[in-house]
């Protein structure tokens, strides 16, 4: 019985495996069909259509799969290096190296997909993944940090899909031909960024992994736009008041029921509008299933922490230009990692992404490296279960494989094939491929914009919408370069229609901020400026139709607030000293306020001042007391009119004064008069200074419409190709140079005097010379120079011999005060003897030089006469 359950046990057993076979089997046909269906023939060129396929239509349905009519297989490679058509013996080793490492690997790793080790160059040529990076630094600022070496790649390249979504390239183009054609797939992208990282110091790899549907297919709607997201706020520590002798506050009267319904009732109510505005958010906005996902292939580049002050590893999508933390759910997982030295394979679990990966790099249990950076024998994969192999086999298979492990220990990556990376300044300005490039997030668009290819400087756009279909714009924020009038960035609410500017330094009127509704005078709007350009301090100006108040800072009357209200009549005023009519409103108060003025007392220090104008009245409140809770004022009654012309004279009832601390009348009345005089011409000064700060709100808003209707934009004065006036002014300057060179040869050559003229005078200058005048002519012409040869010799000989006595002189007295001097005079003594001895340096090696050359010059001085055209007939025999 025991016998037949057994039997029957391991029939039973027999069944089960039988049925996990062939359910295994239907699950790879399964898996081979739809790879079959996702994936295009190798056949099929690079540049072939991808959207056209409905079966590849259904895996991108959401992507910008981008269908051009560029032919890879046209692109012309005539004018190539022989780097790229042809391999090295060292590259052709590598290969070869490289073919046993893949064997190795897919024979100990059945189950991972092969290794992108070798695919082919624009040439057709294999050439292995590290030769094509090419570490470069390029002479430009912004690619010296990775963010902006990033930035560039993203915008400078077209996004072009895999051909096929679950398997690596075939090929692989130079950063070079990629850079030319401005185009390429993920893994073109990755090269060309790490190439640049390296090249500016960063510990940067390509990656060959795999990622989500969006980060794979550049698909950002469900992003937030990163100029939208707000800084993380860092919570601010309440401190707590210890003083005891606080008031306390009043009981609350009002029912704890009623108010707990109450606030239950609201929660209800905000619970049931959140869940419906989450409902029609996830309905419009929940990213599509992806049946392929944790198979899509995507390439990125991997930043280790450590150079260039890198404080932790992250990745950068090349597509994006974003850097993303390695907990990043969005990268699914890692095959191998490559640089410009070496490759590495992935040995560990990506079940759950990137999150547990250890990316030390040395880690042999969990990176299994190419070429071995140590002298020590290669670690190979599953050392246990290979040297089981490894006994089955015969000795001569084991001597073949070790002679193959030692070159791989002693092999060296060979240099890159690809040529120098270079970007000209103008294609570095033009960034963005084709001029132009839109970037759609969530609920937003972001265009961008080469320098100088908008006439009004438009370098960035980022338009927000309210719905996910972009058609109800809310917000729109442009960014501008280059302008003339110093314009930055505007922002336009189209909700409220409130535009925003911003100033760079440099406007006609300091102007910083300005906001507005409309241009029209006498409307809402706000006004900031750069203090340190204006001379009143002015900070901010808001103004509408019936007030304006002013902020300013630094100034030396401590006043930083004016407040200025006025009536709707309006009366046209023309201002003194100024070109502009304003059209005033009539003012009806003007109201200061002062910082405390440390020099002064409190009680006669003004805090606010208050002018009346239509009351006739003026207000002053002085700074508080130390520990008084009120603080001292006085108001001014300004006579009647009549009164004025009738009488000057002072009474009590013309001011009402109040002084903190004190019940008792301090100020005399002649001191009071004299205030309120002072007062009544500050408030003339103060309604000629609101009215000119009128006129000049009015001439910014006339220019601003003027710079508006003819934008000018600027360009720098090394940039002679847009700088007509400068490029002209150059050339001018260049053409008079010449001018001025060859009118300088002209007079020279006038101007050379004859060597011989001086004998000739002696003589009596003949047309033509004897040979006795010609041999008399050489003789002194040859005496003379000789005499010129020693007097020069001998004046620097005796230069030479003066410093020699005088660095004697001062060697005797130092040696005879040496213990008597100070530390300053010794050293000042070095630094003399010091000089004194190069000097003396400089006169020897003239001297030897007078000395050595002296016989040379006399020589060609007498080859010179002998050759003269004059003297020629007597001395050419000579």
């Amino acid at each position: 019985m025991e016998v037949l359950e057994e039997k029957e046990e391991e029939e039973q057993k027999e069944e089960e495996l039988k049925a996990l076979e062939v359910s295994s089997e239907l699950h790879d046909t399964d898996t081979k069909l739809s790879v079959e269906q996702v994936c295009f023939s190798s056949d099929v060129p690079r540049s072939s259509c991808l959207n056209c396929s409905p079966l590849y239509y259904l895996c991108f349905s959401a992507s910008f799969c981008l269908s051009s009519d560029f032919d890879w297989n046209s692109i012309d490679t005539s004018q190539l290096p022989d780097s790229y058509k042809v391999n090295s013996p060292r590259e052709k080793k590598l290969l070869r190296i490289a073919h046993h490492y893949h064997q190795q690997f897919a024979h100990l790793c059945p189950e991972r997909k092969p290794l992108f080790l070798h695919p082919v160059n624009e040439c057709g040529v294999e050439k292995f993944v590290s030769t094509t990076v090419r570490p470069t630094l390029l002479p430009y600022t912004e690619l010296y940090h990775w963010d902006g070496c990033a930035s560039f790649v993203s915008d400078y390249l077209t996004m072009e899909p895999l051909k096929c979504p679950l398997t690596p390239p075939t090929s692989l183009y130079s950063p070079t031909t990629i850079l030319k054609y401005q185009r390429g797939n993920c893994f073109d992208f990755s090269v060309l960024l790490c190439s640049m990282l390296i090249g500016a110091g960063y510990d940067a790899y390509c990656v060959n992994g795999y990622a989500t549907h969006d980060i794979c297919s550049l698909d950002e709607t469900l992003e937030e736009c990163p100029l939208l997201r707000k800084p993380q706020e860092v919570p601010k520590e309440e401190v707590k008041n210890s003083n005891k002798y606080r008031v306390k506050s009043p009981p609350d009267m009002r029912s704890k029921f009623e108010l707990q319904q109450e606030a239950k009732k609201k929660a209800e109510t905000e619970a049931t509008e959140k869940k419906e505005r989450e409902e029609k958010g996830m309905e419009a906005e929940e990213p599509k299933r992806d049946h392929l996902c944790g198979l899509r292939v995507h390439a990125w580049v991997l930043v280790l922490s450590g150079k260039r002050e890198v404080p932790e590893t992250f990745f950068i999508d090349p597509f994006t230009g974003n850097s993303h933390s390695t907990m990043d759910e969005q990268f699914l997982g890692i095959e191998s990692v490559w640089n410009h030295k070496n490759y590495w394979v992935n040995m560990q679990d990506c079940r759950n992404g990137c999150k547990d990966l250890v990316f030390d790099l040395s880690d042999a249990v969990h990176w299994e490296i190419m070429l071995s950076e140590t002298d020590k024998p290669l670690q190979l994969l599953l050392g246990a279960a290979k040297e089981n192999e490894l006994f089955d086999r015969n000795v001569d298979d084991m001597e073949e494989e070790e002679e193959e492990e030692e070159e791989e220990i002693s092999f060296a990556m060979p240099p890159s094939w690809v040529a120098p990376i270079q970007i000209s300044p103008k294609e570095f300005e033009t960034r963005c491929s084709q001029g132009r490039k839109v970037i759609l997030y969530k609920k937003a668009k972001l265009e961008k914009w080469a320098p100088y290819s908008n006439g009004n400087g438009l370098v960035k756009r980022l338009t927000v919408y309210a719905d996910s279909n972009y058609t109800k714009a809310v917000e729109v924020k442009e960014w501008f370069k280059n302008r003339e009038d110093m314009l930055d960035m505007r922002e336009v609410n189209k909700q409220t229609q409130l535009i925003t500017e911003y100033f760079s330094p440099g406007h006609l009127f300091g102007l910083k901020v300005h906001t507005y509704k409309s241009m029209n005078p006498q409307t809402e709007r706000v006004m900031e400026f750069y203090t340190e350009t204006r001379v009143d301090g002015l900070q901010k100006l808001a103004e509408n139709e019936n007030e304006m108040k002013e902020y300013f800072v630094g100034r030396d009357d401590f006043k930083y607030f004016q407040h200025t209200e006025f009536r709707a009549k309006r009366k046209k005023v023309t201002l003194v000293d100024t070109r502009t009519d304003v059209n005033s409103r009539p003012i009806v108060q003007i109201k200061e306020c002062f910082h405390r003025n440390l020099q002064k007392p409190a009680d006669e220090d003004v805090a606010e001042r208050v002018f009346l104008i239509e009351e006739e009245m003026i207000q002053l409140t002085y700074h508080l007391k130390d520990k008084y809770i009120t603080a001292s004022k006085k108001d001014f009654f300004k006579p009647a009119e009549s009164y004025r012309k009738q009488s000057e004279i002072m009474t009590p009832e013309m001011c009402i004064t109040y002084q903190a601390g004190s019940s008792e009348q301090h100020t005399k009345l002649v001191h009071l008069y004299k205030l309120l005089r002072e007062l009544t011409e500050e408030e003339k000064q103060l309604k000629q200074q609101a009215w000119r700060t009128q006129a000049e709100v009015l001439k910014i808003l006339e220019i601003r419409e003027n710079e508006e209707a003819d934008i000018k934009l600027s360009a720098s004065i090394y940039d002679t190709e847009r700088n007509e006036k400068k490029r002209q002014e150059y050339e001018a300057m260049v053409d008079k140079s010449l001018q001025s060179r060859k009118l300088g040869k002209i007079l020279k050559r006038e101007q050379d005097l004859d060597y011989l003229a001086p004998f000739l005078i002696q003589i009596g200058s003949p047309e033509k010379m004897t040979k006795r005048q010609a041999l008399r002519l050489r003789d002194d012409c040859l005496s003379d120079f000789k005499n010129r040869l020693v007097s020069k010799a001998n004046i620097i000989q005796a230069h030479f011999e003066k410093e020699v006595k005088e660095l004697q002189k001062k060697n005797q007295h130092f040696q005879e005060n040496q213990n008597q001097l100070s530390e300053k005079e010794e050293a000042d003594f070095l630094a003399d003897y010091s000089e004194t001895m190069f000097r003396i340096h400089i006169l020897a090696l003239r001297l030897d030089r007078e000395k050595q050359t002296a016989p040379q010059k006399y020589l060609a001085l007498e080859e010179k006469l002998r050759k003269d055209p004059r003297l020629a007939e007597h001395l050419g025999h000579a």
